[in-house]
């Protein structure tokens, strides 16, 4: 009797022993699945350089692989605002929380042609401390580097060199700094590669540009950018000497009130009518004599002259020109521009990195005051023989002396 009751107790005996061990095969297939994620994503955060495989994946490997997409082509963007920036090593730390929000990442994903990747988070930006005076804007750098620039904007001052220089940067394949690094008048002793330092990050095939105008003045210039590169293309703002002489004055006068009158700083002697040489704002319109500096460095085929006039008139065919040099695609027309009538002249219907309207800053266009009608009339008179021999030189009538 005993015997058969223990008999029919076995059966149930089994079934739960059969439940133990596969619960416990499931227990230990989780253990090991968690720990393989876990590694896998720590390996991910952990690594700093981005991968060499640039091959793309299909849209299924990307969706599997995502923190290897980030790895390898991830887009680093650089805030160079000049304010107390985070550094790297934070921004680094913060992309955990960034890689575990799936909804910011699916918010940020981003179709390029040919092949989608994801963009990381605010927090993951990469940020570097630049001297205030280089602040620029958010600028997406992707996988370039640091290079000296192929082209400079060299002169003149109140030509038009910041107008021209905005537009420029509207161009996807133009990298420029912001402000004046005066390095090859004022901080040559630097070295090159504080120099190269400046620069913003580009991709292969974009150009990088800086801009100057006290470049096209300083004697020593033309040796020292020709010792950086002979192929260096060089941009010169062109206006009429006269106009430009009183804009000088205008923005002189509006940080120094106290300083002597337009009409006794043109002339060594007014009763003789002798033209002061020597005070900046007329020598620089000299063009003849500063361009003959130039090329004893530079071919004028490297050269290229652009309407300081023409450039308000018709900016989209003067950009044209300077694309055309620059040997870029056509890219800025018409369409990137619109006349702002109160300020006298074009403006960007969107500016680079914006989606907004923008005109250069209230220092632009100012009201220049009323001078002698003689005293420009002299001037002119001064200037007509340089202005000739310069058209003669650079082969293009620029219509000063109408």
């Amino acid at each position: 009797m005993a015997f058969s009751r223990i008999s029919r107790l076995d059966p149930p005996s089994r079934g739960i022993f059969r439940k133990a061990v596969v619960m416990l095969c499931s227990l230990l297939a989780s253990i090991i699945l968690l720990h393989l994620l876990t590694e896998r994503c720590a390996s991910t955060v952990s690594s700093t350089s981005p991968s060499p495989d640039r091959s793309s994946s299909s849209a299924s490997g990307r969706a599997s692989g995502l923190f290897g997409d980030l790895r390898s082509k991830r887009l680093v963007y650089e805030w160079t605002a000049g304010s107390d920036l985070e550094s790297y090593g934070a921004a680094r730390r913060a992309s955990s929380r960034v890689l575990a929000d799936e909804r910011a990442r699916q918010d940020l994903e981003l179709e390029l042609p040919g092949e989608s990747f994801m963009l990381p988070a605010p927090d993951l930006v990469a940020s570097r401390r630049v001297p205030a005076r280089f602040a620029g804007k958010l600028s997406p750098l992707g996988e370039g580097s640091k290079k000296l620039p192929q082209a400079l904007i060299i002169g003149v001052k109140k030509g038009g060199t910041r107008a021209l220089l905005e537009f420029l940067r509207v161009h996807p394949d133009i990298r420029a700094v912001g402000a004046e690094p005066h390095f090859f008048d004022r901080n040559y002793d630097n070295g090159l590669e504080w120099y190269r330092e400046l620069m913003p990050k580009t991709l292969e095939g974009q150009i990088t540009m800086e801009k100057t105008p006290s470049y096209f003045v300083t004697r020593e210039a033309p040796a020292r950018i020709s010792a950086m590169s002979r192929d260096t293309k060089l941009i010169v703002v062109v206006r009429d000497p006269v106009t430009r002489a009183i804009s000088d004055y205008t923005q002189t006068l509006s940080k120094k009130p106290d300083i002597p009158s337009f009409e006794s700083l043109t002339f060594k002697n007014r009763t003789t009518g002798l033209i002061d040489t020597s005070w900046s704002a007329i020598q620089i319109g000299i063009y003849a004599k500063h361009l003959d500096n130039w090329l004893q460095y530079f071919p004028m085929d490297q050269i290229l002259f652009v309407s300081g006039e023409r450039l308000i008139s018709d900016p989209a065919g003067e950009l044209g020109r300077v694309q055309d040099f620059l040997g870029l695609k056509r890219i800025i027309t018409d369409k990137h521009f619109y006349f702002n009538q109160t300020k006298g002249f074009p403006c960007l219907k969107k500016a680079e990195g914006s989606s907004k309207p923008h005109c250069l800053g209230k220092t632009k266009g100012r009201t220049h005051p009323n001078i002698d009608p003689e005293v420009v009339q002299r001037l002119r008179d001064f200037y007509r023989p340089f202005n000739m021999k310069f058209y003669q030189m650079t082969g293009r009538f620029f219509g000063w002396d109408d």
